[in-house]
């Protein structure tokens, strides 16, 4: 689908689905709308709103017919519910549900204009230029019998008639679509079977993006970095670990910062195996790995004064015969010693070894994604993901970033007192907690292996994959962390 802006008038378009939008309760209609119902000779006014009662309620429509009186075959009218109450993230949301409605009725062009809103013209032109192509998105690579005879939307065209705010428009439009590209490189790689996306192809993934410098590290590399809590991980499969390391260099950079992902590509649970209901997603444990991937490739079109790191521990969690065991001792890469409780608190151990490099580098800020906990997503389900560190300031502006992307960050504590759960009898700490406070807990262990750097640690084990549609986002994969970690480095 092609994003479009056109400085024009909306009522002129000949396209197949016109989108307009009207606030909850109104009985007068201004703007744009007033000037498409005086086309249509009150339509709106008469039927959908007299009539039929149409009161504009978030996210309800009505399609209407035009009967020749406008180019445009038909009209969408589009609740954008209380005025007051209406927020860019709720314009994402009305743009993706323009797309599915009109997939709905096999429309191939679709213009939009929502009328006049609250705020500027390139941040309306961003986050419509998202929704409409996060609402498009579907994943059906693997299945035989395609519907080929369902029509897809060729444009989807945005329509300004001051000068001044279509420039501004069109800016918003061209930046929002480099971010849901990047959005749909990373649901594409997580939605995407284990037997494919291996640690290996992780690192030729890596290797093909372009303004980057990557440097890939072999089992024989990362043995001599020293790594055993990554390196045990990886000793139950039949893949060999990579370890990832992508550099993004500007000229004078302001800030230096690292993104580390989290590389599981499938979480059997090692010997302490999972239930087989709670293994059939795990292809998904490389949610952050493909966040970060997404990033790092996203970068060249936005040119950051940032210099961005990105680091990625990749490896399978499998029952093999050399799988690590509960009651092993590691040592990771700063030589703190770690007891295994648990082999399915895997992620915590190859994060402690990318926390250590990463610390290494002389970065000014560390910031970790990763599906980490059942914990986190009990406590906050696929409505928010987790978020702690050791910089207040710094979580603030991931927390507000995410929130300006339609991404939300609550904070969890992280007491003190979560460190006894981690106390062992015989090395510096265990890798798993009490049974409360395990998102936290996890995050103590974590902060063990962060030196000389702030740090912010995001757990999206509820809001990574989700089981059914949420907002504009369907079932599946969902990219999260894309949108935030480009909004906030873009931001610097």
């Amino acid at each position: 689908m092609e994003i479009k802006v056109l400085n024009a008038e909306l009522k002129e378009q000949d396209c197949d689905v016109l989108a307009i939008g009207m606030y909850e309760k109104t009985e007068i209609l201004q703007g744009v709308a007033a000037s498409v119902d005086d086309e249509l000779s009150g339509l709106i006014t008469e039927f959908v709103i007299k009539k039929d009662k149409f009161r504009g309620k978030f996210a309800s429509t009505y399609l209407l017919q035009t009967y020749g009186k406008i180019p445009a075959n038909k009209v969408l009218v589009v609740g954008l519910g209380e005025k007051e109450k209406f927020t860019p993230n709720k314009l994402r949301e009305l743009s993706a549900k323009i797309v599915k409605k009109a997939l709905s009725i096999n429309a191939k062009k679709v213009c939009a204009d929502l009328g006049k809103l609250e705020f500027d013209a390139s941040l309306s032109g961003q986050v419509v230029a998202e929704g409409a192509l996060i609402g498009e998105y579907s994943f059906d690579k693997y299945k035989t019998e395609k519907d080929e005879d369902k029509v897809k939307i060729e444009e989807f065209i945005l329509v300004e008639k001051d000068s001044e705010k279509f420039t501004k428009l069109k800016n918003g439009a061209e930046k929002g679509e480099k971010i849901a590209n990047a959005m749909t490189f990373a649901r594409n790689l997580a939605n995407e079977p284990a037997q494919l996306v291996t640690p290996t192809k992780l690192a030729e993934i890596a290797k093909k993006i372009e303004g980057i410098k990557v440097k890939i590290y072999e089992k024989d590399d990362i043995e001599k970095m020293e790594m055993g809590a990554f390196l045990a991980v990886s000793k139950g499969s039949s893949e060999f670990p990579k370890f990832i390391h992508m550099k993004y260099t500007p000229q004078n950079p302001k800030k230096k910062i690292a993104l580390i992902g989290k590389g599981i590509t499938f979480d059997s649970g090692g010997l302490d195996i999972k239930p087989a209901s709670s293994m059939l997603t795990m292809k998904d444990d490389m949610s952050g790995a493909a966040c970060i991937l997404a990033v790092m490739n996203a970068l060249k079109y936005f040119n950051p004064s940032v210099e961005v790191h990105g680091i990625i521990a990749a490896c399978e969690n499998m029952p093999g015969c050399a799988a690590y065991k509960p009651g092993d001792v590691l040592v990771a890469k700063n030589k703190k010693t770690i007891e295994v409780d648990n082999t399915d608190a895997e992620g915590r151990l190859t994060l402690a070894d990318a926390l250590c490099y990463a610390c290494e580098l002389g970065v000014d800020e560390v910031i970790d994604i990763a599906t980490l906990t059942g914990a986190c997503m009990v406590a906050l389900g696929s409505q928010a993901a987790g978020i702690m560190g050791n910089n207040q300031d710094l979580i603030d502006k991931i927390i507000k970033s995410g929130e300006a992307q339609g991404e939300r960050y609550w904070q969890l504590p992280m007491f003190e007192e979560y460190k006894e759960g981690l106390e062992s009898d015989i090395a510096d700490m265990k890798n798993t907690g009490s049974r409360g406070g395990g998102a936290s807990s996890a995050a103590i262990f974590l902060q063990e292996f962060v030196t000389n750097s702030d740090w912010v640690h995001l757990d999206i084990a509820g809001v990574a994959f989700l089981e059914k549609p949420q907002k504009e986002l369907i079932k599946g994969a969902t990219g999260v962390g894309v949108r935030t970690l480009l909004n906030y480095i873009l931001g610097i």
